[in-house]
């Protein structure tokens, strides 16, 4: 076998050029149009569409990886089901369906993860990985939310204290899931925004779908919510592993947002 040669690197050089290009991200990342908490299904649909849209947006997502529940599939299955009209976005980003009923198909889990997650970084928008958001940005006349606070998901899970960066933001979605995250903390510590936080009910899935994409969208000024979180902001039931509604509700939210922020 012919000997391989590989590209002599030095050791600083390389420290050098992770160093200087995350740095030049992260300055760009501090001003950007919209923060997406979370990079679930919803969460990188919805970056996917603004990022299409000309938005600057960054997705921060505090595990080491994307995906959300789509990795989990059902049981720790490794398929999940989408319906219509969600697998139109599942064509335009290349996901392979089957079809095992009129209107309804079968995926695979990895291929809708990495697919779905390569077609949010082809727009455009940044995913940055082991990133905690842990609080928001306000402004007042008019009350608004105007960005978030963020901490290594690391420190956070060490215990240290140290203090956050902030990163500015014309619009800020909760796609954290079942806890809706951001917008508890924005309820807790922002009671002139009058946020009612009732929690998600039982499984219901024939309704839950179509009822979680109607009421994604804006909860206040600058703060939005997506998926299962909407389900927990406003009361709705869980779906279980039925993916249409996150898609959709990506898709709607990113709609949304693009019209309050243009």
């Amino acid at each position: 076998m012919e000997q391989i040669r590989i590209k002599q690197v030095d050791e600083k050089k390389i420290s050098q050029y992770i160093i200087k290009y995350t740095m030049e991200d992260w300055m760009s990342i501090v001003d950007s149009d919209v923060v997406i908490v979370g990079a679930g299904p919803s969460g990188m649909t919805a970056a996917y569409y603004l990022a299409k849209a000309g938005k600057k947006t960054v997705i921060f997502e505090r595990r080491l990886s994307f995906g959300g529940g789509i990795g989990g599939g059902a049981m720790n299955f490794h398929k999940v089901v989408i319906e219509t009209p969600a697998n139109e976005i599942m064509e335009e980003v290349g996901v392979k369906m089957k079809e095992v009923e009129e209107g309804v198909f079968v995926v695979d889990t990895a291929e809708f993860m990495a697919k779905l997650g390569a077609a949010v970084v082809d727009a455009g928008a940044k995913i940055i990985h082991g990133v905690t958001v842990d609080d928001v940005i306000f402004r007042e006349d008019p009350l608004r939310v105007a960005g978030v606070a963020v901490e290594w998901t690391s420190t956070q899970m060490s215990g240290l204290h140290v203090d956050p960066l902030f990163i500015s933001a014309k619009a800020v979605l909760d796609a954290t899931g079942h806890d809706s995250e951001i917008i508890s903390v924005a309820a807790r510590k922002l009671p002139e925004l009058n946020i009612q936080i009732p929690g998600e009910k039982s499984a219901y899935s024939e309704i839950a779908e179509e009822l979680v994409v109607m009421n994604s969208g804006k909860v206040a000024e600058g703060l939005y919510s997506s998926g299962m979180a909407t389900a927990e902001v406003r009361g709705l039931p869980r779906m279980g592993p039925i993916f249409g509604a996150m898609l959709l509700s990506g898709r709607k939210v990113a709609e949304d947002i693009i019209h309050d922020i243009r």
